[in-house]
């Protein structure tokens, strides 16, 4: 199974999301071709009412602990409740530039 999707199944089981998308930047990223090493993440929730940002993304981090330990180098979190995602019309922002990095 692919990094990607199982980030897909871990997150939609464990946090019931009503918006899951996962997108791997891996590609705007000093890495090889294929690499799944970077990537965004969108998710709506009902589990992240009355929850501040810090507590959703450590929410998050718990549930892809194995994943951001062994196999996950970068992690953007975007984690919405409905509320917030409806008055953000359903859009995300978009991920800066790579600035850099050696290989």
């Amino acid at each position: 199974m692919s990094v990607q999707a199982e980030i897909e199944l871990k997150l939609s089981d464990k946090l019931n999301t009503s918006h899951l998308e996962v997108i791997n930047e891996s590609n705007n990223h000093n890495v090889p071709a294929g690499s799944e090493s970077h990537f965004k993440v969108i998710l709506v929730s009902k589990n992240f009412e009355e929850k501040n940002l810090l507590s959703r993304h450590r929410m998050v981090n718990k549930i892809l602990e194995d994943e951001l330990k062994n196999k996950i180098h970068a992690l953007a979190i975007h984690a919405y409740t409905e509320k917030e995602w409806q008055e953000k019309n359903a859009v995300a922002p978009e991920s800066p530039p790579c600035l850099g990095g050696g290989k």
